[in-house]
């Protein structure tokens, strides 16, 4: 059977949810010029709570996007990296990424002519 994302019963409905969530966009981001410490992200990403970094980072680790890896030292060093497969996601949201900030200015003033409405 093909992948239909449009069934709800789908896993690939399950990988759209995983890679469109905005903090899994912002963490590979983040993750795109080499391995970061848990503190790292939760500096670089403004607004993401620790739980949800937490869960945001374990299921791109279950998903196969992101390795998590613990050094043996005090106090104990976690650092995270993109995978292959996380990587080939570099080129997608670097997309949205440059499309978010170079319409910035047009979405905004769509959002000022409708909320005037």
């Amino acid at each position: 059977m093909k992948p239909d994302p449009f069934d709800r019963n789908c896993g690939s409905r399950k990988v759209l949810d995983r890679i469109g969530d905005r903090w899994s966009v912002l963490v590979v981001l983040t993750l795109a010029d080499g391995q970061r410490r848990y503190g790292d992200l939760a500096e670089r990403i403004d607004g993401i709570s620790q739980k949800m970094l937490t869960q945001t980072l374990r299921g791109l680790e279950r998903d196969g996007i992101v390795t998590r890896t613990v050094h043996a030292s005090v106090p104990p060093r976690v650092d995270y990296a993109l995978t292959e497969l996380g990587r080939s996601l570099l080129d997608l949201v670097a997309g949205l990424e440059a499309w978010a900030t170079g319409h910035l200015a047009e979405v905004e003033a769509a959002r000022a002519r409708y909320d005037a409405r």
